[in-house]
């Protein structure tokens, strides 16, 4: 079970109270525990979450757990409690050997926000190990000359237990008249054990002694360990060997070569002879290292057997005897300590890394907890950090040998998307040694950019009657976010949040922004069209931008001109007086006509389409006015006209004429009237001659003064029975060209035409003219 100090409990509550009051990471003093060695896996020490001030749910909810500097788990921490339980058995003189204190240190780590705690816990020794001698018997051989107070150095016996459970006093036993057993501490607290001769020997009377030797601990209840002690008497060796110091101190290198001298013990015997004669040898001590070590058994010089290591074993400590030729002995101590060498590179040990970091992450928040340690000594064992190369993230010092690693600025992944620390830690030595830790830190997006479109407006352009869902351009934006923060969709928007989308005619595709028309348009009601277009990422609260569309409609030539003056829903039409005494240039009247197109479709021009007199009027083809060409004369009077009626027969030529049944009375009938048909259509016919011969002479002679519009004759027939209207002239040719053109209606046209003859009439006919053929005839 856990044993707790008593004089710690308050002294525990108030550091901790200090510690959270004062710093939000509580380094400011450790929490301390003591436990007894071994305590079964599973005990409990302490509920260390109530003494660090901690809800039990935060040590789940914060992915609590515990780390220390060798990564041996000691001990292990129960969220659902927050105890701290033995993880498998201690065994203190494993852990710290003879070391007076046992102290296991760790961190109790805490994530989001990162916070830790230092723990430490004392094992306490308990009496768990027996006293054990080096040697089950030991011989002195001891000359019966020896004087009474004569002391026998021993090899004490070793217990691996600390304090008071380690040993206490030493008997004899049985007890003797000869001997008694002498112990304490002479040089810096180093224990020896000695026999004292307490009464003169006598090999005569009794030539050898013997007893145990007991060494007991102060445990409860107490162990004990026996030797046997065999005691010669020798006649006659009256010295024993004395060495010239009672501890020898040595120096080597830890990187020294075997075979190196480390020291040479020198001991010395009064004697003469063999009994003067001194040897040496190691003793053997239970756990001295003399097997790292040889010993000239003539000179005393001590040499390296093999390599030592400094963070192994900083120091070795030898017990080197001295025995005479008549078997007198004497000890030393021999003491080696071993100099460090650089020959240990800095550990980086990570504790906490957090990969990937967010972009939009604060200055000053924690990137990796790591520690450095070193196992030279000194200068050698002295580090420093640095990180390389940075100036978006820094070190800065935790507790201890832990070192933070932290970001002092902003990130901008769409600048840096990842980044690669190095820190390298490095000792004092000379040279020194480095070792380098990489960090790689990726850098996860936030969405912080807004969609940026390739243009700052957009104008497109459609012709007006376009057909339904007509493609007219397309929008595109980008977004600097990668995944989801940078997936674009597009809208369209209102002017203002509180309106609905202006035009249900312009659609925009989510996807890709191709932007539609989704119904005709007409240029004569609407012109342009301005639509705002938002761009949306998918990010988490999306963002967007907006966009002007403009929608430019095309005219199309869809309008013709309309006649405002003169009125040409007037019946009749209306009629303008001209002075028979108007000179050229006399203004008849001016035409107004406009179209509702626009740009050239809107362009009008004026030209005369028909006239009984082509050469009497001109009009002007931008301003439309009406003008006399020339002075008016008699010639230009209206005609006389009479209408008179007549009959028509249909003919397929004129060698063959039929008479319907029903208008034939006799034979004779049908003879005469033939005759008088073929009469009728022989005068018409030269009627028609000499008017066209008059018509082309005096074109002749006028056609230096003829320009402008022409205009065409019109022969038109009545209901019942055939008129002949004859304009002046009767049969005027058509002029040399005849154009009707409207500039801006899309419909140009020009044409010539030259005089109409007997030919053009009836072809079939050359010099005749059926009614029929004649009132189907029309001249434009």
């Amino acid at each position: 079970p856990a044993v707790r100090r008593p004089d710690m409990a308050i002294a525990r509550q108030v550091l901790c109270l200090s510690a959270f009051l004062s710093l939000p990471h509580a380094r400011a003093e450790p929490i301390r525990y003591s436990v007894a060695e071994e305590g079964e896996s599973g005990s409990v020490v302490a509920n260390v979450a109530e003494d660090a001030g901690l809800a039990p749910a935060q040590l789940s909810a914060r992915r609590a757990r515990l780390a220390s500097e060798d990564g041996r788990q000691h001990f292990r921490l129960d969220r659902g409690t927050g105890r701290l339980v033995v993880a498998e058995r201690l065994d203190r003189e494993e852990l710290c050997g003879q070391s007076a204190t046992c102290t296991l240190p760790f961190e109790l780590l805490l994530a989001n926000p990162l916070q830790f705690f230092r723990v430490e816990v004392a094992v306490e020794d308990i009496n768990d190990h027996s006293p054990v001698f080096p040697e089950e018997q030991v011989t002195f051989k001891i000359p019966e000359t020896s004087n009474p107070g004569s002391r026998f150095p021993l090899e004490g016996a070793r217990d691996l237990d600390v304090g008071s459970n380690s040993i206490q006093a030493y008997s004899i036993a049985p007890q003797n008249e000869y001997f008694s057993v002498s112990y304490g501490s002479r040089i810096k607290g180093k224990k020896y054990v000695e026999l004292v001769l307490e009464k003169p020997l006598d090999r005569e009377e009794e030539a050898e002694v013997g007893f145990s030797l007991i060494a007991v601990d102060g445990g409860s209840p107490p162990r004990s360990g026996t030797t046997q002690i065999r005691i010669v008497v020798l006649d006659a060796n009256d010295n024993a060997p004395v060495f010239t110091q009672e501890r020898y101190i040595g120096q080597v290198l830890e990187n020294a070569v075997e075979g190196s001298v480390v020291l040479s013990v020198v001991a010395t015997d009064r004697d003469a002879g063999p009994n003067g004669e001194v040897s040496y040898q190691f003793s053997q001590a239970v756990g001295q290292s003399h097997s790292l070590f040889a010993i000239d058994a003539v000179t005393g010089e001590i040499r390296l057997t093999k390599p030592l290591d400094f963070e192994a074993a900083e120091n070795h400590e030898l017990s080197v005897r001295a025995t005479d030729g008549g078997g007198l002995s004497a000890m030393c101590k021999v003491l080696v300590e071993v100099v460090d060498v650089n020959d240990n590179a800095p550990e980086v040990v990570v504790s906490s890394f957090s990969s990937p970091l967010p972009e939009n992450a604060l200055p000053g928040t924690v990137v990796a907890l790591f520690t450095v340690r070193d196992r030279d000594a000194g200068a050698n064992g002295k580090i420093s950090c640095a990180l390389e190369d940075q100036l978006l993230f820094s070190l800065r010092p935790a507790y201890k040998n832990y070192y933070e690693l932290v970001t002092v600025s902003t990130l901008d992944r769409e600048e840096t998307a990842r980044y690669t620390l190095a820190v390298t830690a490095a000792d004092a030595g000379s040279p020194p040694l480095t070792t380098t830790q990489t960090f790689t830190v990726d850098i996860s997006d936030v969405n912080d950019n807004v969609p940026v479109f390739n243009q700052t407006s957009y104008t497109m352009y459609v012709r007006e009657n376009n057909v339904p869902t007509v493609l007219v351009g397309a929008v595109s934006a980008s977004d600097a976010d990668e995944g989801p923060n940078a997936k674009v969709t597009y809208s369209l928007a209102p002017a203002h949040p509180a309106e609905r989308p202006p035009c249900s005619c312009i659609s925009v595709n989510s996807e890709n922004g191709q932007v539609f028309v989704l119904r005709p348009l007409d240029y004569e009601q609407v012109r342009q069209i301005e639509v705002l277009v938002s761009a949306s990422d998918a990010g988490t609260p999306p963002l967007s931008a907006n966009v002007t569309v403009r929608l430019v409609v095309v005219d199309e030539n869809d309008n013709a001109p309309l006649v405002l003056y003169p009125s040409q829903d007037s019946s009749p039409a209306s009629s303008e007086l001209v002075p028979k005494s108007s000179e050229a240039g006399y203004l008849v009247t001016k035409v107004v006509a406009v179209d509702a197109d626009s740009g050239q479709n809107s362009w009008l021009s004026y030209h005369l389409l028909r006239a009984t007199d082509p050469g009497l009027f001109a009009v002007g083809a931008q301003s439309g006015e009406v003008r006399l060409r020339r002075p008016v004369t008699e010639r230009d009077a209206p005609p006389l006209s009479a209408t008179a009626a007549l009959s028509a027969l249909l003919l397929n030529d004129f060698s063959d004429v039929h008479l319907p049944h029903s208008s034939l009375a006799t034979e004779d009938e049908g003879g005469s009237l033939t005759t008088y048909l073929i009469i009728s259509l022989v005068f018409v016919s030269v009627l028609f001659l000499a008017s066209m011969a008059a018509f082309i002479a005096r074109k002749v002679c006028k056609s230096k003064e003829l320009k402008g519009g022409a205009r065409a004759l019109r022969l038109t027939t009545g209901s019942g029975n055939s008129e002949f209207k004859f304009l002046k002239p009767i049969l005027p040719s058509l002029p040399p060209q005849h154009s009707g053109m409207g500039r801006g209606t899309g419909d140009e046209q020009e044409f010539s035409r030259g005089p109409v003859t007997m030919e053009d009439v009836a072809p079939d006919s050359p010099g005749t003219l059926s009614a029929e053929q004649f009132n189907s005839l029309s001249f434009n």
